[in-house]
């Protein structure tokens, strides 16, 4: 069991990026990033977590995929070519809900 000791926004730039089949992946803009705890206290870890509600290590995050790794890209660069559109609207409880958000 683990516990979460802090949660902190996530600067623009970071992507988690998922690996949805043999040669696909997506990248979802994180929004937080959570500091874990071991319950004994033994170890701790950071975890991001996407603008859809996944992070590595979830027991049901909703998603068919696989966990590759965070990236970081520096706004002014754009984001990364398999981005998906970031979401709005309520979170999903049985599986990914995705709706792109309005041009800015």
């Amino acid at each position: 069991m683990k516990r979460i000791v802090e949660i902190v926004p996530a600067r623009p730039g970071w992507y988690a990026r998922w690996r949805i089949g043999p040669d696909v992946t997506r990248c979802y803009p994180v929004t937080l990033w959570a500091l874990l705890e071991h319950h004994d206290g033994t170890g701790r870890e950071v975890i991001g977590v996407d603008c859809v509600g996944q992070w590595p290590g979830a027991d049901d995050d909703g998603v068919t995929g696989d966990f590759v790794r965070y990236l970081f890209q520096t706004p002014d660069s754009g984001a990364p070519e398999d981005a998906e559109a970031p979401i709005v609207g309520e979170p999903h409880t049985t599986g990914p809900r995705r709706q792109a958000a309005p041009a800015a």
